[in-house]
């Protein structure tokens, strides 16, 4: 009875979230709070030496005399590998990220890639409407956000599917993500891109100290910034936002999946120690809903203009209201409320869990039968990647994840106008229809059979009950 009451007593409640808090495994706010003032500080070394060798200035003046330049203003990556001999810094940082980690087991990376292909539009859902737009809960990273002003309307679906390149780039293939590989060098171009972001924000804040507080929010995009960046894109994706779709991945897939970004993380210079163990990268998630998420006004901002950027636009060609639905299932109520999303009504409710019984009908399908499972990621792999860098409806090509967004003194976010748009006729809310008429018919299916079924076996029942 003692144990029982034990145990009640380290159960924790976060945002729609119930776990057991286990003393050594857990971390408090006040455990990790040191870790919002360290941070990579050698990629901000070599920035400074990659601006001695090419300063931005310069770079953006010839781009804009030249007005058929198709590469990126300034391609960091490509000046760090030419210059990675010239410089001991360069040549510290060139040859930690082109080093495989002891621990990296490729077949593993492998199965962790495939998973993602597996179950890619449910991910997809968590990427956008929780990952991204749940994120901003927390305070420290909205601080951040905001200065760089991406995340208005107009440009916050471009930022989105920049991310989203990356996540299939470090997934399309074991090449892909071996050093040299496209998802290896994206992320080390997103790991140059946060020291540009953070070297910016460090820069004004000493000319004038009231622009960003240091001392409340720690220094930008920090290492416990960073892990909070990789838990997004893994453990969060694996214990929060698939279950609450309906979809439970297999302790062997949930591995894999975050070992394939244990390694990520040290491409992108975040400590990988919190990810070492399922468990643990499990622990350090449920720690950090207790100490990070604290939506402000700001936050507000920022979430609600995620749903007005991705109104009615490819691939999923949703609605503002159907979008609002499925940010609330993915991140529970309390979250959703603080962040101003307003409750859809009962019709787009239950729209959404026609959505999620589409979800769970193909994802369970197809992993039954191994080759038709093998056949949809080949295919998932081919078509995620062209619908990102389509002309018309994606980024147009591939992003290099050029420093575009560059924060000045008086750069905010405000919060956008909903843009006059149609509904499209066809998009993820008819995939919704067709799986709440097919969850009608397997009830209506199920009810018949059971009648019909009662029928055929009444006579039965009657006459062995006549028999004395």
């Amino acid at each position: 009875m003692a144990r029982s009451t034990d145990r009640n007593a380290r159960i924790r409640k976060a945002w729609g979230y119930t776990f057991e808090w286990i003393d050594g495994l857990h971390h408090s706010a006040e455990q990790l709070h040191p870790m919002t003032f360290t941070y990579d500080n050698l990629v901000d070394e070599c920035l400074e030496r990659l601006d001695e060798i090419s300063p931005l200035d310069n770079a953006r003046a010839q781009t804009t005399r030249t007005s058929a330049v198709k590469t990126p203003k300034r391609d960091l990556y490509y000046l760090l590998e030419n210059h990675a001999k010239d410089d001991p810094k360069l040549e510290q940082l060139w040859s930690e990220i082109n080093s495989v980690p002891d621990w990296v087991d490729w077949g593993q990376i492998k199965r962790g890639q495939e998973v993602f292909f597996r179950y890619g539009h449910p991910i997809l859902n968590v990427l956008s409407l929780q990952s991204l737009l749940g994120g901003m809960g927390s305070p420290r990273l909205v601080e951040t956000l905001t200065r760089t002003g991406g995340f208005s309307v107009d440009v916050v679906r471009r930022r989105l599917l920049e991310t989203l390149q990356h996540v299939l780039q470090v997934s399309l293939s074991l090449d892909s993500i071996k050093p040299g590989g496209d998802g290896h060098v994206s992320s080390v171009r997103v790991r140059l891109l946060h020291a540009s972001v953070r070297c910016r924000l460090l820069s004004l804040a000493k000319r004038r100290p009231a622009y960003y507080d240091i001392e409340r929010f720690g220094i930008p995009i920090s290492d416990l910034d960073c892990i909070v960046t990789i838990i997004t894109f893994s453990t969060s994706v694996v214990f929060v936002g698939l279950p609450r779709q309906g979809v439970f991945l297999k302790e062997q897939e949930i591995d894999d999946y975050i070992a394939l970004w244990r390694l990520v993380a040290h491409y992108m210079g975040t400590p990988t120690e919190p990810f070492e163990t399922t468990a643990k990268a499990r622990a350090m998630m449920e720690s950090l809903s207790m100490s990070e998420l604290d939506p402000t006004d700001t936050g507000k901002i920022l979430a609600q203009n995620i749903i007005l950027g991705l109104e009615n636009t490819a691939p999923t060609y949703a609605s503002k209201e159907y979008l609002e639905a499925m940010a609330r299932k993915l991140n529970g109520d309390e979250l959703s409320d603080k962040l101003g999303l307003p409750q859809p009504d009962l019709y787009y409710r239950i729209l959404v869990y026609g959505h999620c019984i589409a979800i769970m009908t193909m994802c369970y399908g197809f992993r039954v039968f191994p080759q038709l499972d093998q056949a949809f990621i080949e295919f998932r792999r081919r078509r995620y990647y062209r619908m990102i860098t389509d002309k018309k409806e994606g980024l147009g090509g591939e992003s290099f994840f050029e420093f575009k967004y560059v924060p000045f003194y008086h750069r905010t976010t405000r919060l956008g106008k909903r843009n006059p748009s149609k509904p499209t006729k066809y998009g993820v809310e008819t995939l919704a229809q067709i799986g709440l008429v097919a969850a009608f018919l397997a009830v209506m299916g199920l009810f018949c059979g059971t009648l019909v079924g009662f029928k055929l076996l009444a006579p039965v029942f009657v006459s062995d009950a006549l028999i004395p």
